[in-house]
């Protein structure tokens, strides 16, 4: 019986796989996009120019990809740890 559950935890594995790696890729592009185009969208049109300020915001947008890339992790994994239900112990009465 194992070894017919074992194709399918294969499947369900490489699903995971793919969508652990679209997610990577999605937060990578993410990140190297937000805070640059933070710093030149701000520098230009809410700071009027001051660099240090459109830097400030930048770092800000860099760390929010990062944090939100850290909660999509843990819940992704805290998902697929699902609890193993306990097997019923044979008992003497049971024999």
């Amino acid at each position: 019986m194992s070894a017919q559950a074992a194709p399918a935890n294969a499947t369900q594995n490489v699903a995971e796989t793919g969508s652990t790696l679209f997610k990577l890729a999605l937060f990578t592009v993410c990140l190297g996009l937000a805070p640059i185009s933070t710093y030149l969208l701000s520098q230009k049109y809410l700071w009027d120019g001051n660099s240090t300020y459109a830097a400030i915001t930048a770092i800000i947008a860099a760390n929010f990809v990062l944090v939100t890339y850290i909660i999509t992790a843990v819940r992704e994994d805290s998902q697929s740890q699902k609890p193993v239900p306990k097997a019923e112990s044979e008992s003497k009465k049971d024999r």
